[in-house]
């Protein structure tokens, strides 16, 4: 089936007849959706929200974690020609009440009764009209009328649309607005991206292109939909017959591996971090700590027919596989065959170390205004340290000052309600990524940092703080690290542990303490992470290397606002929070008095 509409993955869905289209956990059990089940319960939905007055051009929101119900709600928004407006689970109820606002949406499907009494918060603020609950729960009695759970709508259906509600879905056109999705706000305030059927569909039918996709295989959902990589990934998904198994919370992600072994991982850096990390720490002391480096002796030489996608025939690929490479995949449900990596940089030390562990990870990139991929590696097209070859319907190319441009018909049209903003994205026709980057000779895209993230020194070098940072977080001691010193004299790290490895440590090392408080202000831990800087800095340049260290004593995380929604750093919300410190240490180092 041609792809040209968001709407074609519906219909393709439904036409495939499988037994299992998507995976979700209820009282310790995974229960199947068929593709009946599905048209059942979208057909049912599209019925209510007909009914209810959504048409065509509207805006609809969803405020859920990862759930069938979800892409249920999704697509029946879809089949109707209106918008879906995602909204992050995780967000406060004044965010919440700007993106309801913003967008003007005037329902909201919501998943649990938290989510509800945070949009009744609100409510006032918005133009939201009704409410529709995934859970069953006992609606309040002032929302009487305007609040629908929503298994009354979705489970009544005759199973099948009917012949005027297909031919108005099918008629929707590639111009038509699909979504709108709000940044997740690393820079400034969040922006919503309006996007079409045409340039989400034209990206989906590229994006996988050279993957093994099919009917069969199972690829866990986590990843929050309400960003474009995971909505993007789950179409894709759902495209190709794949099987989608609903992870809602992080957390369960071990346990969810365990269970529904799957045959696809899709990621963020920050899974692929903590997976290096747990393998660290579970190779401490002697013999393991000695067989591990053994093994990772081996997994370099084998690294270049790894990264070939050849497995490995020796003696001593063999042995190093049953003693520790198995083990690494065993906890991941031991069947994934294809790893992908997406939604911020994955480092190439880290790609290296999975390569040397026997995994090949195809590391990809985007952003939301282009639907959002642009490179990806492939099994054919592989180049670690890079983010792969640029989709075949796309066109890049560097600016002067190195900025990668980015025109073709995944492209977005345009901010919602914002054109100024959206006249300053694009250059004579070509989007303006804000990252800075280089294409080789072989046409691998290279991106090296973020344009607006780049570090200039008083002296007038430019530092580029996401390599550093992320070779940082290769030790096991360190959760997260952040690079500092625009327009000062030379740059600085600011680090929050990972407090469990750090705790471990210190009381390893008889080091008294009541509080992380007090744990990072110890000299035995400030040494200890001046000496793990002062590694890192064995591979940088003079005037990239970082002279001071400032150890936190938090832990960043969505709740506090460090990190956004897919875990990236909230660059801006970092420095502003230990202002005080970073200007205190850099004065110390100028007056001398720093140790």
């Amino acid at each position: 089936m041609s792809l040209t509409t968001l709407n074609d993955i519906f219909f393709a869905v439904v036409e495939r007849n499988l037994e299992r289209v998507m995976m979700y956990r209820e009282n310790g059990k995974w229960l199947p959706i068929s593709s009946v089940d599905f048209r059942r319960h979208v057909s049912g939905t599209v019925q209510s929200l007909r009914n209810w007055g959504i048409q065509k051009g509207d805006r609809v929101a969803i405020l859920s974690e990862n759930r069938p119900e979800w892409s249920i709600a999704d697509f029946a928004i879809l089949l109707l020609g209106a918008a879906t407006v995602p909204i992050y689970a995780t967000l406060t109820p004044e965010q919440t009440a700007y993106t309801l606002t913003d967008s003007g949406s005037t329902l909201v499907f919501v998943s649990t009764e938290h989510q509800l009494r945070k949009v009744q918060s609100v409510l006032p603020q918005t133009q939201v009209r009704r409410i529709v609950v995934m859970d069953r729960v006992q609606l309040p009695a002032e929302l009487a009328g305007t609040c629908t759970l929503m298994e009354e709508c979705s489970g009544q259906s005759s199973g099948i649309l009917d012949r005027q509600t297909e031919a108005f879905a099918r008629s929707i056109g590639p111009d038509d607005l699909a979504t709108i999705i709000y940044t997740s706000g690393t820079t400034g305030i969040s922006k919503g991206v309006m996007l079409t059927h045409g340039n989400m569909a034209s990206n989906i039918a590229c994006s996988l292109l050279g993957f093994d996709m099919h009917s069969g295989h199972i690829s866990i959902s986590f990843l929050p939909l309400s960003h474009v990589t995971a909505r993007h990934v789950d179409f894709g998904m759902l495209y190709h017959g794949v099987t989608l198994a609903y992870c809602p919370f992080i957390e369960n992600l071990p346990t969810t591996f365990l269970e529904v072994r799957p045959t696809v991982c899709v990621s963020v850096p920050r899974v692929y971090e903590k997976i290096y990390a747990k393998t660290g720490a579970m190779a401490r002391g002697f013999p393991k700590h000695a067989i591990y480096e053994w093994v990772l002796t081996v997994g370099r030489a084998n690294k270049p027919a790894i990264l070939a996608g050849e497995t490995p025939a020796s003696p001593r690929w063999k042995l190093a596989n049953k003693l520790v490479f198995s083990k690494i995949r065993e906890g991941l449900g031991g069947r994934v065959e294809t790893f992908i990596s997406g939604g911020a940089p994955l480092g190439r030390e880290l790609a290296e170390w999975f390569a040397t562990v026997g995994i090949r990870i195809h590391e990809g990139y985007g952003l939301t205004e282009t639907s959002p991929v642009i490179a990806v590696n492939t099994p054919a097209h592989h180049r670690i340290g890079t983010v792969g070859k640029i989709l075949p319907n796309i066109e890049v190319r560097i600016a002067d000052d190195g900025e990668i441009l980015v025109r073709g018909p995944s492209v977005f049209t345009g901010y919602w309600n914002r054109p100024e903003e959206t006249e300053s994205a694009f250059d004579h026709g070509w989007f303006k990524t804000g990252d800075v980057g280089h294409i080789d000779a072989d046409g691998f895209l290279s991106v090296t940092d973020r344009k607006k993230e780049l570090i200039k020194t008083s002296g007038g070098k430019f530092i580029a703080p996401q390599p550093i940072e992320n070779s940082l977080k290769l030790n096991p001691l360190v959760a997260t690290a952040v690079v500092v010193g625009d327009k000062r004299k030379f740059a600085c790290a600011l680090i929050s542990p990972n407090f469990t490895a750090l705790e471990d440590w210190a009381r390893s090392q008889g080091v008294i303490f009541s509080s992380r408080s007090e744990l990072v202000a110890k000299s035995q831990v400030q040494r200890l992470y001046e000496e793990i800087v002062e590694n890192a800095n064995g591979k940088l340049a003079r005037f990239e290397k970082l002279k001071r260290v400032i150890v936190v004593a938090d832990e960043f995380s969505v709740e506090n606002g460090s990190l956004t929604p897919t875990m990236k750093l909230r660059r801006r919300v970092v420095e502003d929070r230990y202002r005080n410190q970073i200007d205190e240490i850099y004065a110390q180092a100028e007056a001398g008095t720093a140790r």
